[in-house]
């Protein structure tokens, strides 16, 4: 058997919904379809979607974001904001910690690899 292609949209994964973990502002939820996990189980990519919210955040992943559509503001532990709106895309490093903030509600690619302990 050869290894297929992933096309996203075809075959959609199921919708997984739910809530970031330590809300500041708003009633955010989240959509989330894993359209792939590698055989390791460190690997992910799929299409993550956000209501306007805001919420702390602590990357122990490294994940590549593409905004699809929307606008979101993330800002740093030294309190240094970057705004992302559609077609804009960035790496949020391992590490990383401060807030997103869904702005407008987000659609958005992501690449995730999130190494095993």
């Amino acid at each position: 058997m050869s290894v297929k292609l992933i096309r996203f949209g075809s075959n959609p994964p199921a919708v997984e919904t739910g809530q970031p973990g330590t809300i500041i502002s708003g009633n955010p939820s989240t959509k989330l379809q894993n359209y792939y996990t590698d055989a390791t189980g460190q690997f992910f990519s799929g299409i993550w979607e956000s209501s306007p919210g805001k919420w702390q955040v602590t990357y122990g992943e490294e994940e590549f974001c593409a905004i699809l559509a929307g606008h979101a503001i993330l800002t740093d532990a030294d309190g240094e904001a970057q705004s992302f709106k559609t077609g804009d895309a960035f790496v949020i490093p391992k590490g990383f910690t401060g807030s997103w903030e869904t702005v407008e509600a987000v659609k958005k690619w992501y690449v995730i690899f999130e190494p095993k302990a």
